[in-house]
């Protein structure tokens, strides 16, 4: 049977190309299938790659743009930035749907992202089931599902051990943020399955919970790792690279910039000392050739066997792509659910070690409670990393090898991908 799905991302750039990395290997796994991602555009951040995406269009994975009025300036715990464009949404699956002749797929369902949870409503509206696509971890999926029975005490059914209140993100501290997310969490057990961005051998007990749970807990696929891996640098041959951008007054507004003139912020004569490789004045003592650089691209610094250690936010999508490359990282949580990301790797998966796990405050949410981390911590967590950190380490390239084998045919990814698939088939009506 051929079928048709309807994919619906967030807005930001990572939901975005994990989301469309994830169409992709569906599309390897079954000729039959095919897919339009419906990309929501509310600002110029992400205008070349949608340009880049459109551009790719083909028969079997093709990429509608819908635009909001507005760009969002500030975050808050709602989703009636999305919740608004529901009626476009509805009218590019209608006029798709209107252009089927008797050989098109049938529609089997939406896939949406975490954050737009609302478009199960329009997936209701044409008769068809909605699916997850949830671009974080299991352990967190597991917390967020589980928040609806929380009150005091912490024993998180996804974790092996207890979570401490220090530990719990901002989110969680906000009535506001708390009430939004409980609410996100219901929505999810209205769809008929999740795909979750992990591997069945990095979060066997959060995976377990999942698929043992209440009846209103929906299967989860441990589909991941879903990661954008195409290298388009000029390979990143420099014996240092450093990456320096103009700060933003507030990165919701706009994103940090790069300088127009390297020079002019620099030391003088840097820039030419970099280029240097005999020996002569101080600066090119260096031996080697560096490189200021503005946007860094980490994946490809990542691959390079020289990485000894990562110094990370803990972010879901940086977390993955150090597993894959086997390069083991001090986590450093900035904001969002990257605490309990932290908390999971340091203590629960032994996979990290510290700079510090918890902090009052949240980059984006809490301005203002922020702590400061200071230099002796940074220090310390570094030398833990490379000096202290073999068990880590050793860890750490048995996970990236099994991440591997997960992708393979037989592997546990893979076989989730099929079964993910099988499900969807035997879903529609």
């Amino acid at each position: 049977m051929k079928m048709e799905m309807i994919f619906i991302p967030s807005p930001a750039t990572g939901h975005l190309m994990a989301t469309v990395e994830m169409a992709e290997r569906l599309l390897d796994e079954n000729n039959r299938l095919s897919i339009t991602v419906i990309i929501i555009s509310f600002n110029s951040k992400t205008t070349s790659i949608i340009a880049a995406l459109t551009a790719a269009s083909n028969t079997r994975l093709r990429y509608e743009v819908i635009s909001g009025e507005e760009q969002p300036t500030d975050l808050t715990a709602t989703d009636s930035h999305v919740q608004i464009l529901k009626p476009l949404v509805k009218d590019a699956v209608a006029k798709l749907l209107e252009q089927t002749r008797p050989d098109s797929p049938r529609l089997a369902g939406f896939v949406v992202d975490m954050y737009c949870t609302c478009m199960i409503d329009v997936a209701d509206e044409f008769g068809v089931p909605s699916y997850l696509f949830y671009t974080s971890n299991a352990g967190f999926l597991g917390l967020l599902l589980h928040m609806q029975f929380m009150y005091a005490e912490l024993v998180v059914p996804s974790l092996t051990r207890p979570y401490p209140l220090k530990c719990l993100p901002y989110i969680f501290k906000s009535k506001e943020w708390f009430s939004f997310f409980r609410t996100q969490a219901r929505r999810f057990r209205e769809t008929k399955g999740i795909l979750v961005n992990t591997v069945a051998e990095l979060e066997p007990h959060a995976l377990k919970f999942l698929s043992n749970g209440d009846s209103d807990t929906p299967p989860a696929y441990s589909v991941g790792p879903v990661l954008h891996l195409k290298n388009d640098t000029d390979g990143s041959g420099h014996r240092f690279l450093w990456s320096l951008r103009r700060a933003s007054p507030n990165v919701m507004k706009e994103p940090p910039r790069e300088f127009s003139n390297l020079e002019e912020i620099l030391p003088e004569g840097f820039i030419d000392g970099m280029k240097c490789k005999s020996h002569g004045p101080r600066i090119s003592n260096m031996k080697a050739r560096g490189k200021v650089i503005g946007w860094a691209p980490q994946a490809a610094v990542l691959e390079k066997p020289a990485v000894g250690g990562f110094i990370s936010h803990g972010g879901w999508n940086s977390t993955l792509e150090s597993l894959w490359f086997g390069v083991p990282t001090a986590i450093w949580p900035l904001y969002a659910e990257q605490k309990f990301n932290t908390f999971e790797m340091v203590e629960e998966l032994g996979l990290s070690v510290e700079i510090r796990k918890y902090w009052r405050g949240d980059l984006l949410l809490g301005r203002t409670e922020m702590e400061l981390v200071t230099a002796e911590e940074i220090e310390r967590g570094i030398r833990v990393l490379m000096e202290q950190g073999s068990d880590v380490r050793k860890r750490v390239k048995e996970i990236s090898e099994k991440c591997t084998v997960a992708l393979m045919d037989g592997g546990s990814s893979r076989i989730a991908l099929r079964k993910f698939l099988q499900d969807v088939a035997d879903n529609i009506a």
